[in-house]
């Protein structure tokens, strides 16, 4: 009877006191604006440098994008909840946000698995590498990439946006995920956890399967190598992918691939903080600075403008 009823909803965020609340909107922020500045100086070098035009640094550079994006769909309207008066949300606002945090969700794992593969291809087989991972295969693979991940997103969202809303609208998270959004319905939402669990294990798994083989292959052809320079250098292209891909997986599987648990929704936030607050922020560090060519490629580029030691 009260399905109309709702027509926005309430997100609770991080239930602290209200000088804490000050606290955190000034850390999140200061978070946000490094992470998007991170990553939009990663692009703007990778694009500027000729020595980076590469299927490696072509891929980082839609990595950065993806994360800018992903970053921008949700902690804008985290920070805003911090405000007094501004924890609402729409019904409509909510289900947009869900679909481009599904896009962006998938898009991560896409290009993650995508990027193991090319490492794999220029460490395994160097000699095929150019003739293999030319630049219209890449532009073609991160395409396939963006296009599977919005299409791929609209069924998921169509179901959300057909589920009732009767009872209490208050949402148990600082952006609207899918399940503390399903807690709310009074519908009968046993399909579509089941769709989204299985759905979401395919994505996560298989990209994961592949980035997986990948090192394994890499790392069996790197023992191989006579000279412990080679070794290294073999090494240091890796190091920062692997690091991405441990923190990523670990946190996505807990919170959306594990079975059906009692586990806490507030403990969901607090994991959630990872890979979408905390995650976008290291990345650029990461792939700069355990990154040779992107350092030299920043010290041409800003070192008249900075002292570097």
């Amino acid at each position: 009877m009260n399905q109309s009823s709702i027509t926005e909803f309430i997100l609770l965020g991080f239930p602290v006191e209200q000088q804490f609340q000050s606290l955190l909107f000034v850390l999140f922020f200061i978070i946000y604006t490094l992470s998007i500045t991170g990553n939009v100086v990663i692009i703007y070098v990778a694009k500027k440098e000729r020595h980076l035009h590469r299927p490696m640094y072509y891929l980082l550079i839609n990595f950065s994008f993806m994360e800018i994006c992903y970053a921008s769909s949700t902690v804008p309207k985290m920070l805003a909840n911090f405000l007094p008066g501004h924890r609402c949300i729409s019904v409509g606002g909510c289900i947009t946000q869900c679909y481009f945090f599904f896009v962006m969700g998938c898009m991560e794992n896409y290009l993650l698995a995508l990027m193991a593969f090319d490492r794999y291809l220029a460490i395994c087989h160097p000699l095929r590498y150019t003739a293999i991972m030319t630049t219209r295969l890449c532009c073609m693979l991160t395409a396939g990439c963006w296009l599977a991940s919005f299409l791929g997103s609209i069924l998921p969202t169509i179901y959300i946006s057909r589920l009732s809303f009767c009872a209490t609208n208050e949402i148990n998270h600082f952006f609207c995920d899918i399940s503390p959004l399903l807690e709310l319905s009074c519908t009968d939402t046993t399909f579509i956890k089941q769709y989204f669990f299985i759905i979401t294990w395919i994505i996560v798994f298989s990209c994961f399967l592949l980035t997986l083989v990948s090192y394994v292959s890499i790392i069996w052809t790197i023992t191989k190598i006579s000279s412990t320079s080679g070794r290294q250098k073999a090494f240091s292209t890796c190091t920062s992918h692997v690091t991405v891909v441990a923190v990523y997986y670990g946190t996505v599987i807990f919170v959306y691939v594990r079975p059906t648990t009692r586990v806490s929704l507030a403990m969901d936030k607090v994991v959630a903080v990872f890979y979408v607050v905390i995650t976008p922020l290291f990345n650029p560090f990461i792939y700069s600075l355990r990154n040779k060519e992107v350092k030299d490629a920043l010290i041409k580029l800003f070192g008249k403008y900075f002292t570097f030691s």
